[in-house]
């Protein structure tokens, strides 16, 4: 991708002098406090793969788990991964070198996976919200509708049409001019940033990407709210309250993850500048990147007496032991 870059690159930017590298400024310009972040981001970074990681295995090995929900979460489970990893490993990196820079190339690559895997995690969210919907309100032909076929293309979806935002973002930046201003206030490579950074005119690059993101946001958020009202109606019509907080309890899982991610784009981008602290944009994208892939394994762990169960069995190997010292101590966090 990076020699696709280059050519690109090398096709618009003419006679004019454009830069090779940008500095990331991080997280904290005070240096007492990098040796803290390092500790801080590099414990938060293997909680999330190892946290990840068991919840991937337990439903590969478990074939009690090879359902449509399972299969759905391990992919999110999975982009969780791959996302906190498109960021927090570069700037674990910088903290460790003492070093801020960051190739141009590898700032669009890093850019271009970073709205990837936190798109998958929107629409993902969507079709799990939908799964939950026919599995409580038609029960009876939820593996007539939720075939294999059908949950393919469900998960395959999100990841086509990831990239193809991605891709639109990445081709439209790769037209602009970077000229003397090469500092990035972030710990990673954020689209609006560069293209407040770009000496270009970028208003085509502006509208795209409030019409994209608006349309990548409301779709899975229409899904979603649709799923759950039809799944509160289906829910009240159960006449025992056992009945009742057995349907409920089969997406309570998935709704706190809901309402974490949503609720992080509401408090960070919808308040008023005036009740947020100036550096939102950083609280943001820990929340995102950072936070919600690290406790989502928890949450899916503590809720689900299947997924708990499928962990303690993973746990039981005795040759995952071996391999995994450090999963008995995840597992008993539970």
């Amino acid at each position: 991708m990076c020699s696709f870059l280059q050519i690109s690159r090398n096709m618009h930017q003419g006679n004019q002098t454009t830069i090779s590298e940008f500095l990331l400024l991080g997280l904290s310009n005070q240096p007492e406090q990098q040796q803290l972040l390092f500790v801080l981001f590099l414990g938060m970074y293997l909680v999330t793969v190892a946290g990840n990681g068991l919840i991937i295995l337990a439903i590969g090995l478990d074939s009690y788990l090879h359902t449509p929900m399972y299969l759905f979460l391990a992919n999110l489970s999975f982009a969780d991964i791959s996302s906190i990893s498109t960021s927090v490993p570069k700037m674990l990196m910088n903290i460790h070198t003492n070093s801020q820079s960051i190739s141009y190339e590898s700032c669009i690559t890093q850019m271009y996976f970073s709205i990837v895997f936190v798109n998958i995690d929107n629409f993902l969210l969507g079709v799990m919200a939908y799964d939950r919907f026919v599995a409580i309100c038609h029960p009876l032909n939820y593996l007539t509708i939720m075939q294999l076929r059908f949950c393919i293309f469900l998960t395959v979806v999100p990841w086509v049409l990831s990239n193809i935002v991605a891709l639109t973002h990445t081709l439209l930046l790769l037209q602009l001019i970077f000229c003397d201003s090469s500092t990035l206030p972030h710990f990673f490579c954020d689209l609006a940033l560069l293209l407040k950074l770009s000496c270009s005119d970028t208003m085509i690059n502006e509208l795209v990407l409030f019409f994209v993101g608006l349309l990548v946001i409301t779709f899975p958020i229409s899904l979603i709210f649709f799923s759950y009202i039809c799944i509160i109606r289906a829910v009240l019509r159960i006449s025992s309250t056992e009945g009742k907080w057995k349907a409920f309890s089969t997406c309570g899982s998935h709704l706190t993850v809901v309402l974490l991610f949503y609720g992080t784009i509401v408090g960070v981008y919808f308040f008023p500048s005036s009740m947020l602290p100036d550096d939102r944009d950083k609280i943001g994208a820990v929340l995102f990147t950072v936070v919600t892939p690290m406790v989502n394994p928890f949450i899916y762990s503590l809720r689900n007496k299947d997924m708990k169960g499928a962990l303690r069995k993973l746990i039981n190997r005795k040759s995952f032991l071996l391999l995994m010292p450090w999963a008995s101590t995840f597992l008993s966090s539970q």
